[in-house]
């Protein structure tokens, strides 16, 4: 089978490594994950900061590595402390999966993160874009790493679009392999989700900033508006996210079983209220008790 066509020529191709990654160097962030030489550290980091800000994450990954410095430890615990030391960090189905992956870490793997991408895949909660994460950044292993960063930069400097399509295409896959690097992927991969993330922003790029900003195709077709698929709002006030986050709450702070009326108090739409209520059950997130109470799983 031949290869796929070069989407970016050879010597484009080898500035843009050298641009990007030059920039890394002076300009990234000083992030705990990116000092530890821990492959679970690493991996807890990525389930962390799925669809969560760097700074909401750093307080609770900082005391949960503290805790739970091994996949051992975790495992010991029961899922109802990982919830509550999950906290507000949303998602908490997330914390539920790292529990299910320590678990396994220890049964399958002697307790030590595994290497390969076949075995971080058969791990609970770890999907393509976790498992090509886990191997770079704990590994050094070369893998397409295409975070909303990452595909947000390259949907711009290369393909010469504001924003790429909701869903990851063949051809983002594709391009993301024509332009990974023989030698230090992970380091390729880091930088430009750093760029993303401080520079090409998805609101408000800093384009005077950039490293790359002459080589940028968006920016030399005068910044043309996105116009392909509708993209997923994110929004919280009122919604079923923000119900379950508050029933959550109630029953993170609470150390014994909590009735069904201090649950009603912290949401005042009833139908939502038990709708979030039941969602919670049938996730495994809170565990229904006799006496109309509930509480977070043992």
């Amino acid at each position: 089978m031949s290869p796929p066509a070069t989407r970016v020529p050879i010597a484009d191709r080898a500035r843009l490594h050298e641009d990007v990654t030059s920039w890394f160097d002076t300009a990234a962030r000083d992030l705990p994950w990116r000092r530890t030489e821990s492959p679970w550290d690493v991996m807890v980091s990525e389930f962390m900061l799925q669809q969560t800000p760097v700074s909401r994450v750093l307080p609770v990954y900082a005391a949960w590595v503290e805790r739970w410095p091994t996949p051992a430890l975790l495992a010991a615990a029961t899922t109802g402390d990982a919830l509550r030391a999950w906290g507000r960090l949303g998602y908490p189905r997330r914390a539920l999966r790292l529990h299910a992956a320590a678990v396994t870490i220890v049964d399958r793997h002697g307790g030590q993160v595994p290497e390969s991408i076949e075995d971080l895949l058969a791990l609970p909660g770890v999907g393509s874009y976790t498992a090509a994460a886990v191997s770079s950044f704990a590994f050094g292993g070369r893998h397409v790493v295409l975070d909303t960063n990452v595909r947000r930069v390259l949907a711009r400097v290369v393909t010469g679009e504001q924003f790429p399509a909701p869903s990851v295409s063949r051809a983002e896959r594709d391009l993301g392999a024509d332009l990974l690097p023989l030698h230090g992927a992970d380091r390729w991969a880091a930088a430009t989700m750093e760029l993303g993330a401080l520079v090409c922003t998805a609101r408000t790029p800093r384009c005077g900033e950039c490293p790359v900003a002459d080589q940028c195709r968006w920016r030399a077709a005068g910044y043309p508006a996105y116009d392909g698929p509708a993209r997923p709002g994110q929004g919280w006030d009122g919604t079923d996210r923000q119900c379950r986050g508050s029933l959550m709450a109630v029953l993170r702070e609470s150390s014994e079983p909590v009735p069904r009326a201090a649950l009603d108090d912290v949401w005042p739409d009833a139908p939502q209220r038990g709708r979030a209520l039941d969602g919670l059950v049938a996730d495994g997130l809170v565990e229904p008790l006799p006496g109309d109470r509930y509480a977070l799983p043992g």
